[in-house]
């Protein structure tokens, strides 16, 4: 897992930097606040970030609030570093937008417990944007099965009339029973689709899928 550490106090950064490697985290550095900030916007920025309250360019204040302002599902971790534990300073932190905080000089075995909460929260964060995803897909797939539906009674139908009307040694028979069955087999699939309760999927080539049958069928 990737971890921000924004601190300008090189002695800091290095100690921060060889604790975090050492856990065995992928740590990115940077010494000021806009660069901070920078990181945690480009693509595939760390979801957990340490930023130091005093920094130059940007306070971690800051960085945090403008972080906050950016609209996303599974918005990142952030543990403020400050050297100030007055309890009004550290809501101003908070109100900021900082997750949680740290005294400095930091203890590591708090800096690691504080660490670990971030990440049960940012996995948290990811199975309930994966659970809202999920919702949106079924209410989507309900709504166009229902649409299908009457069409692929219609085209059924009409198959059902031709083959009344066609003898079974008619080559166009087997052609227009093809047809009816592979009609059906739509129908059960969106029947299958609408009948969706729970998230669940299976291998398909290089990723996963809805299994229908597991997806659909109703615990008794």
């Amino acid at each position: 897992m990737k971890i921000l550490a924004a601190e300008d106090n090189p002695v800091s950064s290095r100690m921060l930097e060889t604790t975090l490697t050492r856990w065995g985290y992928k740590v990115i550095s940077v010494n000021n606040g806009k660069l901070a900030l920078e990181m945690m916007l480009d693509t595939g920025a760390p979801k957990l970030a340490i930023l130091d309250w005093v920094m130059p360019c940007m306070e971690g204040t800051e960085v945090c609030k403008t972080l906050r302002e950016q609209k996303t599902n599974t918005p990142p971790y952030l543990i403020l570093l400050t050297s100030n534990n007055d309890k009004k300073d550290v809501a101003k932190g908070l109100d900021s937008g900082a997750d949680d905080y740290i005294l400095k000089p930091f203890d590591r075995h708090e800096l690691k417990a504080r660490i670990n909460v971030g990440i049960r929260m940012i996995k948290l964060q990811k199975a309930l944007a994966e659970t809202e995803k999920f919702q949106g897909v079924i209410e989507t797939s309900g709504a166009v099965c229902h649409e299908l539906n009457q069409p692929l009674q219609i085209i059924s139908g009409n198959c059902e009339l031709l083959m009344m009307d066609v003898k079974d040694e008619n080559p166009f028979y087997q052609r227009i029973k093809t047809i009816h069955e592979q009609i059906k087999k739509m129908a059960d699939i969106t029947s299958k689709l609408m009948k969706i309760t729970k998230y669940e999927t299976k291998p398909y080539l290089q990723g996963r899928i809805i299994d229908l049958n597991k997806a659909s069928k109703t615990d008794l």
